[in-house]
Protein backbone atom coordinates (compact mmCIF):
# COMPACT_ATOMS: atom_id res chain seq x y z
CA UNK A 1 0.00 0.00 0.00
CA UNK A 2 1.36 3.41 -0.97
CA UNK A 3 2.35 5.70 1.88
CA UNK A 4 0.35 8.94 2.11
CA UNK A 5 2.63 11.95 2.33
CA UNK A 6 1.93 15.17 4.23
CA UNK A 7 0.65 17.71 1.62
CA UNK A 8 2.46 20.57 3.39
CA UNK A 9 5.75 18.69 3.37
CA UNK A 10 5.28 17.74 -0.29
CA UNK A 11 4.51 21.34 -1.29
CA UNK A 12 7.52 22.63 0.62
CA UNK A 13 9.75 20.03 -1.00
CA UNK A 14 8.54 20.96 -4.49
CA UNK A 15 9.08 24.64 -3.70
CA UNK A 16 12.64 24.01 -2.54
CA UNK A 17 13.29 21.87 -5.61
CA UNK A 18 11.99 24.66 -7.85
CA UNK A 19 14.69 26.99 -6.49
CA UNK A 20 17.16 25.21 -8.78
CA UNK A 21 15.89 27.57 -11.51
CA UNK A 22 17.62 30.41 -9.70
CA UNK A 23 20.84 28.98 -11.15
CA UNK A 24 19.63 29.33 -14.74
CA UNK A 25 20.69 33.03 -15.05
CA UNK A 26 24.16 32.05 -13.83
CA UNK A 27 24.60 29.71 -16.78
CA UNK A 28 23.34 32.36 -19.21
CA UNK A 29 25.95 34.67 -17.70
CA UNK A 30 28.59 32.06 -18.52
CA UNK A 31 27.25 32.03 -22.09
CA UNK A 32 28.03 35.76 -22.24
CA UNK A 33 31.52 35.02 -20.90
CA UNK A 34 31.88 32.46 -23.70
CA UNK A 35 31.17 35.26 -26.16
CA UNK A 36 33.90 37.38 -24.55
CA UNK A 37 36.43 34.59 -25.10
CA UNK A 38 35.35 34.22 -28.72
CA UNK A 39 36.05 37.93 -29.20
CA UNK A 40 39.42 37.60 -27.42
CA UNK A 41 40.37 34.63 -29.61
CA UNK A 42 39.79 36.45 -32.90
CA UNK A 43 41.47 39.59 -31.60
CA UNK A 44 44.62 37.60 -30.74
CA UNK A 45 44.43 35.77 -34.07
CA UNK A 46 44.13 39.03 -36.03
CA UNK A 47 47.11 40.51 -34.18
CA UNK A 48 49.19 37.40 -34.98
CA UNK A 49 48.26 37.59 -38.67
CA UNK A 50 49.23 41.27 -38.87
CA UNK A 51 52.57 40.64 -37.17
CA UNK A 52 53.34 37.75 -39.53
CA UNK A 53 52.34 39.72 -42.64
CA UNK A 54 54.43 42.74 -41.57
CA UNK A 55 57.46 40.51 -40.89
CA UNK A 56 57.83 41.55 -37.25
CA UNK A 57 56.86 38.14 -35.80
CA UNK A 58 59.74 36.15 -34.37
CA UNK A 59 59.57 32.40 -33.80
CA UNK A 60 59.20 32.92 -30.07
CA UNK A 61 56.42 35.45 -30.60
CA UNK A 62 54.52 33.07 -32.92
CA UNK A 63 54.86 30.22 -30.44
CA UNK A 64 53.63 32.37 -27.55
CA UNK A 65 50.75 33.74 -29.62
CA UNK A 66 49.65 30.22 -30.64
CA UNK A 67 49.83 29.11 -27.01
CA UNK A 68 47.60 32.05 -26.08
CA UNK A 69 45.08 30.91 -28.70
CA UNK A 70 45.21 27.36 -27.34
CA UNK A 71 44.77 28.73 -23.84
CA UNK A 72 41.67 30.68 -24.88
CA UNK A 73 40.18 27.62 -26.60
CA UNK A 74 40.79 25.38 -23.58
CA UNK A 75 39.16 27.90 -21.23
CA UNK A 76 36.22 28.13 -23.65
CA UNK A 77 35.97 24.34 -23.59
CA UNK A 78 35.95 24.47 -19.81
CA UNK A 79 33.14 27.02 -19.94
CA UNK A 80 30.97 24.97 -22.30
CA UNK A 81 31.50 21.92 -20.12
CA UNK A 82 30.30 23.85 -17.08
CA UNK A 83 27.41 25.45 -18.97
CA UNK A 84 25.98 22.34 -20.62
CA UNK A 85 26.98 19.71 -18.08
CA UNK A 86 26.19 21.84 -15.04
CA UNK A 87 22.81 22.97 -16.37
CA UNK A 88 21.89 19.35 -17.25
CA UNK A 89 23.00 18.09 -13.84
CA UNK A 90 21.72 20.79 -11.49
CA UNK A 91 18.89 22.65 -13.25
CA UNK A 92 16.97 20.74 -15.92
CA UNK A 93 17.35 18.15 -18.66
CA UNK A 94 18.33 19.39 -22.11
CA UNK A 95 16.35 17.71 -24.90
CA UNK A 96 19.21 16.56 -27.13
CA UNK A 97 18.12 12.92 -27.43
CA UNK A 98 18.72 11.61 -30.92
CA UNK A 99 20.66 14.70 -32.05
CA UNK A 100 23.63 13.65 -34.12
CA UNK A 101 25.89 16.23 -32.41
CA UNK A 102 25.00 15.27 -28.82
CA UNK A 103 28.27 15.16 -26.81
CA UNK A 104 29.23 11.62 -25.77
CA UNK A 105 29.95 12.63 -22.19
CA UNK A 106 26.56 14.29 -21.75
CA UNK A 107 24.68 10.97 -21.85
CA UNK A 108 26.26 9.82 -18.58
CA UNK A 109 27.18 13.11 -16.95
CA UNK A 110 26.76 13.53 -13.21
CA UNK A 111 28.30 15.73 -10.55
CA UNK A 112 31.27 13.36 -10.00
CA UNK A 113 32.04 13.00 -13.71
CA UNK A 114 31.70 16.75 -14.19
CA UNK A 115 34.15 17.45 -11.34
CA UNK A 116 36.76 15.10 -12.82
CA UNK A 117 36.40 16.61 -16.29
CA UNK A 118 36.71 20.12 -14.89
CA UNK A 119 39.81 19.12 -12.91
CA UNK A 120 41.49 17.63 -15.98
CA UNK A 121 40.59 20.71 -18.03
CA UNK A 122 42.16 22.95 -15.37
CA UNK A 123 45.32 20.79 -15.48
CA UNK A 124 45.44 21.25 -19.25
CA UNK A 125 45.08 25.03 -18.96
CA UNK A 126 47.76 25.11 -16.28
CA UNK A 127 50.05 23.09 -18.58
CA UNK A 128 49.67 25.67 -21.32
CA UNK A 129 50.45 28.52 -18.92
CA UNK A 130 53.54 26.72 -17.65
CA UNK A 131 54.70 26.05 -21.19
CA UNK A 132 54.34 29.75 -21.97
CA UNK A 133 56.64 30.52 -19.04
CA UNK A 134 59.28 28.06 -20.28
CA UNK A 135 59.10 29.36 -23.84
CA UNK A 136 59.54 32.94 -22.61
CA UNK A 137 61.97 31.90 -19.86
CA UNK A 138 64.27 34.88 -20.48
CA UNK A 139 61.48 37.25 -19.48
CA UNK A 140 60.17 35.11 -16.60
CA UNK A 141 61.57 35.44 -13.11
CA UNK A 142 62.79 32.36 -11.29
CA UNK A 143 60.32 33.08 -8.52
CA UNK A 144 57.38 33.05 -10.97
CA UNK A 145 58.68 29.91 -12.68
CA UNK A 146 59.06 28.08 -9.37
CA UNK A 147 55.60 28.93 -8.12
CA UNK A 148 54.07 28.19 -11.52
CA UNK A 149 55.55 24.68 -11.37
CA UNK A 150 54.41 24.14 -7.78
CA UNK A 151 50.86 25.29 -8.56
CA UNK A 152 50.73 23.07 -11.65
CA UNK A 153 51.82 20.02 -9.63
CA UNK A 154 49.15 20.86 -7.04
CA UNK A 155 46.54 20.87 -9.81
CA UNK A 156 47.76 17.47 -11.04
CA UNK A 157 47.67 15.99 -7.53
CA UNK A 158 44.17 17.30 -6.81
CA UNK A 159 42.85 16.00 -10.16
CA UNK A 160 44.38 12.56 -9.51
CA UNK A 161 42.87 12.40 -6.01
CA UNK A 162 39.46 13.51 -7.30
CA UNK A 163 39.52 10.93 -10.09
CA UNK A 164 40.51 8.21 -7.60
CA UNK A 165 37.70 9.16 -5.21
CA UNK A 166 35.03 9.44 -7.91
CA UNK A 167 35.22 5.71 -8.74
CA UNK A 168 34.11 4.42 -5.30
CA UNK A 169 31.60 7.27 -5.01
CA UNK A 170 29.90 6.31 -8.29
CA UNK A 171 29.89 2.62 -7.33
CA UNK A 172 28.39 3.46 -3.92
CA UNK A 173 25.71 5.61 -5.59
CA UNK A 174 24.77 2.79 -7.98
CA UNK A 175 24.47 0.30 -5.11
CA UNK A 176 22.37 2.78 -3.11
CA UNK A 177 20.04 3.26 -6.07
CA UNK A 178 19.69 -0.50 -6.44
CA UNK A 179 18.84 -0.84 -2.72
CA UNK A 180 16.21 1.91 -2.98
CA UNK A 181 14.60 0.42 -6.09
CA UNK A 182 10.77 0.73 -5.94
CA UNK A 183 9.10 -2.61 -5.38
CA UNK A 184 8.13 -4.15 -8.70
CA UNK A 185 4.87 -6.14 -9.05
CA UNK A 186 5.63 -9.60 -7.73
CA UNK A 187 5.61 -12.14 -10.60
CA UNK A 188 4.43 -15.67 -9.81
CA UNK A 189 7.52 -17.46 -11.08
CA UNK A 190 10.08 -15.78 -8.79
CA UNK A 191 11.67 -17.67 -5.92
CA UNK A 192 10.40 -16.90 -2.43
CA UNK A 193 12.46 -14.70 -0.11
CA UNK A 194 13.22 -17.44 2.47
CA UNK A 195 14.67 -19.63 -0.30
CA UNK A 196 16.89 -16.76 -1.46
CA UNK A 197 18.09 -16.14 2.10
CA UNK A 198 18.81 -19.85 2.56
CA UNK A 199 20.88 -19.94 -0.62
CA UNK A 200 22.75 -16.79 0.49
CA UNK A 201 23.48 -18.34 3.90
CA UNK A 202 24.79 -21.53 2.29
CA UNK A 203 27.07 -19.49 0.02
CA UNK A 204 28.42 -17.44 2.95
CA UNK A 205 29.27 -20.42 5.16
CA UNK A 206 33.06 -20.72 5.51
CA UNK A 207 34.91 -23.72 4.17
CA UNK A 208 35.82 -25.98 7.18
CA UNK A 209 39.13 -26.80 5.50
CA UNK A 210 40.18 -23.16 5.42
CA UNK A 211 42.77 -22.35 8.14
CA UNK A 212 41.24 -20.22 10.86
CA UNK A 213 44.24 -17.89 10.92
CA UNK A 214 44.08 -17.08 7.20
CA UNK A 215 43.69 -13.30 6.76
CA UNK A 216 40.47 -12.17 5.09
CA UNK A 217 41.02 -10.57 1.70
CA UNK A 218 39.28 -7.24 1.05
CA UNK A 219 36.11 -7.69 -0.93
CA UNK A 220 36.40 -6.34 -4.46
CA UNK A 221 33.42 -4.96 -6.39
CA UNK A 222 31.97 -7.64 -8.65
CA UNK A 223 30.33 -6.23 -11.82
CA UNK A 224 28.57 -9.55 -12.39
CA UNK A 225 27.10 -9.43 -8.88
CA UNK A 226 25.82 -5.88 -9.51
CA UNK A 227 24.24 -7.01 -12.78
CA UNK A 228 22.60 -9.97 -11.03
CA UNK A 229 21.22 -7.61 -8.38
CA UNK A 230 19.70 -5.42 -11.10
CA UNK A 231 18.21 -8.50 -12.82
CA UNK A 232 16.63 -9.69 -9.56
CA UNK A 233 15.24 -6.21 -8.84
CA UNK A 234 13.71 -5.91 -12.33
CA UNK A 235 10.86 -8.32 -11.53
CA UNK A 236 11.14 -10.47 -14.65
CA UNK A 237 8.65 -13.38 -14.69
CA UNK A 238 11.51 -15.67 -15.73
CA UNK A 239 15.08 -15.25 -16.94
CA UNK A 240 15.19 -15.26 -20.73
CA UNK A 241 18.23 -14.82 -22.95
CA UNK A 242 18.56 -13.81 -26.59
CA UNK A 243 20.76 -16.85 -27.14
CA UNK A 244 17.86 -19.11 -26.11
CA UNK A 245 15.34 -17.59 -28.51
CA UNK A 246 14.19 -20.04 -31.19
CA UNK A 247 14.71 -18.00 -34.36
CA UNK A 248 13.27 -20.79 -36.49
CA UNK A 249 9.83 -20.56 -34.92
CA UNK A 250 8.53 -17.16 -36.14
CA UNK A 251 7.77 -17.20 -39.84
CA UNK A 252 9.25 -13.74 -40.11
CA UNK A 253 10.94 -11.12 -37.96
CA UNK A 254 13.84 -8.70 -38.30
CA UNK A 255 16.80 -10.69 -36.92
CA UNK A 256 19.27 -7.88 -37.62
CA UNK A 257 17.15 -5.39 -35.66
CA UNK A 258 16.94 -7.75 -32.67
CA UNK A 259 20.72 -8.35 -32.79
CA UNK A 260 21.32 -4.59 -32.89
CA UNK A 261 18.94 -4.01 -29.98
CA UNK A 262 20.82 -6.67 -28.04
CA UNK A 263 23.70 -4.22 -27.63
CA UNK A 264 21.39 -2.17 -25.34
CA UNK A 265 22.46 1.07 -27.05
CA UNK A 266 18.79 2.03 -27.43
CA UNK A 267 18.62 2.56 -23.66
CA UNK A 268 21.44 5.11 -23.71
CA UNK A 269 19.83 6.80 -26.73
CA UNK A 270 16.45 6.84 -24.85
CA UNK A 271 14.68 5.05 -27.69
CA UNK A 272 11.73 2.68 -27.41
CA UNK A 273 11.16 -0.86 -28.67
CA UNK A 274 7.75 -2.28 -29.64
CA UNK A 275 7.23 -6.00 -30.28
CA UNK A 276 4.00 -6.74 -32.16
CA UNK A 277 2.67 -10.18 -33.01
CA UNK A 278 0.16 -12.92 -32.21
CA UNK A 279 0.28 -14.66 -28.82
CA UNK A 280 3.05 -17.21 -28.39
CA UNK A 281 5.46 -15.79 -30.97
CA UNK A 282 8.16 -14.81 -28.44
CA UNK A 283 7.44 -11.14 -27.73
CA UNK A 284 7.80 -11.44 -23.95
CA UNK A 285 10.89 -13.63 -24.36
CA UNK A 286 12.59 -10.96 -26.46
CA UNK A 287 11.46 -8.14 -24.15
CA UNK A 288 12.86 -9.90 -21.07
CA UNK A 289 16.06 -10.83 -22.93
CA UNK A 290 16.65 -7.20 -23.89
CA UNK A 291 15.90 -6.22 -20.29
CA UNK A 292 18.55 -8.67 -19.07
CA UNK A 293 21.06 -7.23 -21.56
CA UNK A 294 20.25 -3.72 -20.28
CA UNK A 295 20.85 -4.86 -16.68
CA UNK A 296 24.19 -6.34 -17.71
CA UNK A 297 25.06 -3.02 -19.40
CA UNK A 298 24.56 -1.20 -16.09
CA UNK A 299 20.97 0.03 -16.48
CA UNK A 300 18.15 -0.41 -13.97
CA UNK A 301 15.03 -2.06 -15.38
CA UNK A 302 11.46 -2.71 -14.20
CA UNK A 303 9.09 -5.27 -15.76
CA UNK A 304 5.30 -5.51 -15.40
CA UNK A 305 2.25 -6.17 -17.55
CA UNK A 306 0.13 -3.28 -18.79
CA UNK A 307 -2.56 -4.16 -16.22
CA UNK A 308 0.00 -4.21 -13.40
CA UNK A 309 1.43 -0.83 -14.45
CA UNK A 310 -2.09 0.63 -14.55
CA UNK A 311 -2.82 -0.72 -11.05
CA UNK A 312 0.48 0.65 -9.70
CA UNK A 313 -0.19 4.11 -11.11
CA UNK A 314 -3.80 4.01 -9.89
CA UNK A 315 -2.56 3.34 -6.34
CA UNK A 316 -0.16 6.27 -6.63
CA UNK A 317 -2.92 8.55 -7.89
CA UNK A 318 -5.23 7.50 -5.05
CA UNK A 319 -2.44 8.36 -2.59
CA UNK A 320 -2.01 11.77 -4.23
CA UNK A 321 1.53 11.05 -5.44
CA UNK A 322 1.15 10.16 -9.12
CA UNK A 323 3.65 12.82 -10.26
CA UNK A 324 6.13 11.68 -7.61
CA UNK A 325 5.73 8.06 -8.76
CA UNK A 326 6.37 8.96 -12.40
CA UNK A 327 9.43 10.96 -11.36
CA UNK A 328 10.71 8.08 -9.20
CA UNK A 329 10.46 5.76 -12.21
CA UNK A 330 12.96 8.03 -13.99
CA UNK A 331 15.63 6.27 -11.92
CA UNK A 332 15.02 3.26 -14.19
CA UNK A 333 16.29 4.00 -17.71
CA UNK A 334 14.18 1.11 -19.05
CA UNK A 335 10.61 0.05 -18.25
CA UNK A 336 8.98 -3.00 -19.87
CA UNK A 337 5.21 -2.93 -20.44
CA UNK A 338 4.07 -6.43 -21.37
CA UNK A 339 0.77 -7.69 -22.83
CA UNK A 340 -0.75 -4.44 -24.08
CA UNK A 341 -4.21 -5.35 -25.37
CA UNK A 342 -4.45 -8.73 -23.65
CA UNK A 343 -6.51 -7.36 -20.75
CA UNK A 344 -9.30 -4.80 -21.30
CA UNK A 345 -8.50 -1.38 -19.86
CA UNK A 346 -11.08 1.10 -18.65
CA UNK A 347 -10.80 4.80 -19.50
CA UNK A 348 -8.98 5.66 -16.26
CA UNK A 349 -6.37 2.90 -16.71
CA UNK A 350 -5.81 3.89 -20.35
CA UNK A 351 -5.27 7.49 -19.24
CA UNK A 352 -2.70 6.43 -16.64
CA UNK A 353 -0.70 4.44 -19.20
CA UNK A 354 -0.83 7.44 -21.53
CA UNK A 355 0.66 9.58 -18.74
CA UNK A 356 3.44 7.01 -18.28
CA UNK A 357 4.32 7.05 -21.99
CA UNK A 358 4.04 10.85 -22.21
CA UNK A 359 6.21 11.36 -19.12
CA UNK A 360 9.01 9.16 -20.47
CA UNK A 361 8.86 10.61 -23.99
CA UNK A 362 12.45 11.49 -25.03
CA UNK A 363 13.43 11.04 -21.37
CA UNK A 364 13.82 7.28 -20.91
CA UNK A 365 13.16 4.03 -22.76
CA UNK A 366 10.17 1.71 -22.93
CA UNK A 367 9.80 -1.82 -24.28
CA UNK A 368 6.19 -2.62 -25.13
CA UNK A 369 4.71 -5.93 -26.32
CA UNK A 370 1.27 -6.17 -27.90
CA UNK A 371 -0.81 -8.64 -29.88
CA UNK A 372 -2.10 -5.97 -32.24
CA UNK A 373 -0.44 -3.31 -34.47
CA UNK A 374 -0.28 0.32 -33.37
CA UNK A 375 -3.06 1.23 -35.78
CA UNK A 376 -5.52 -0.84 -33.72
CA UNK A 377 -4.54 0.49 -30.30
CA UNK A 378 -7.71 2.58 -30.26
CA UNK A 379 -9.37 -0.72 -29.33
CA UNK A 380 -7.31 -0.65 -26.11
CA UNK A 381 -6.74 3.03 -25.29
CA UNK A 382 -9.72 4.67 -26.94
CA UNK A 383 -9.41 8.40 -27.84
CA UNK A 384 -5.93 8.68 -26.29
CA UNK A 385 -4.49 6.05 -28.67
CA UNK A 386 -3.27 8.44 -31.44
CA UNK A 387 -1.37 10.68 -29.00
CA UNK A 388 0.06 7.68 -27.15
CA UNK A 389 1.26 5.83 -30.25
CA UNK A 390 2.68 9.07 -31.70
CA UNK A 391 4.94 9.55 -28.66
CA UNK A 392 5.79 5.87 -28.34
CA UNK A 393 6.70 5.32 -32.00
CA UNK A 394 8.51 8.64 -32.63
CA UNK A 395 11.87 7.26 -31.46
CA UNK A 396 11.20 3.52 -31.61
CA UNK A 397 12.21 0.27 -33.27
CA UNK A 398 9.05 -1.67 -34.14
CA UNK A 399 9.65 -5.40 -34.58
CA UNK A 400 6.86 -7.53 -36.07
CA UNK A 401 6.75 -11.26 -35.30
CA UNK A 402 4.57 -13.51 -37.48
CA UNK A 403 3.77 -17.15 -36.84
CA UNK A 404 1.74 -19.60 -34.82
CA UNK A 405 1.86 -19.86 -31.06
CA UNK A 406 4.99 -21.62 -29.84
CA UNK A 407 3.11 -23.01 -26.85
CA UNK A 408 0.24 -24.33 -28.99
CA UNK A 409 2.68 -25.94 -31.39
CA UNK A 410 4.51 -27.73 -28.56
CA UNK A 411 1.20 -28.89 -27.05
CA UNK A 412 0.01 -30.19 -30.42
CA UNK A 413 3.28 -32.02 -31.00
CA UNK A 414 3.13 -33.62 -27.54
CA UNK A 415 -0.48 -34.72 -28.18
CA UNK A 416 0.48 -36.19 -31.53
CA UNK A 417 3.33 -38.14 -29.96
Amino acid sequence: MAKVQNPTTTTLGYALFATRWLQAPLYFGLVAAQGVYVYKFFKELWTLILMCVSGHATETYVMLAVLKLVDVVMIANLLIMVIVGGYETFVSRIGLQGHRDQPEWLSHVNSNVLKVKLATAIVGISSVHLLQMFVDVHHTSRHALLWGTVIHMAFIASAAILAYMSGPMVAHTDRAHADRSPAAPAPPARASRPQEQERGERQEKPDPETPAAAPALPRQPDPNADAEARIRAAGFPARKLLEDFDERHPRGFDREAVARLGKADFVTARRNVVFVGPPGTGKTHLAVALGVRACQAGHRVLFATAAEWAARLADARTAGRLDAELTALDDHPLLIVDEVGYTPLDTAAAGLLFQLVAHRYERASLIVTSDRPLGRWDEVFGPSAPALTDRLAHHADIVRLDGDSYRTRRATSAWAD
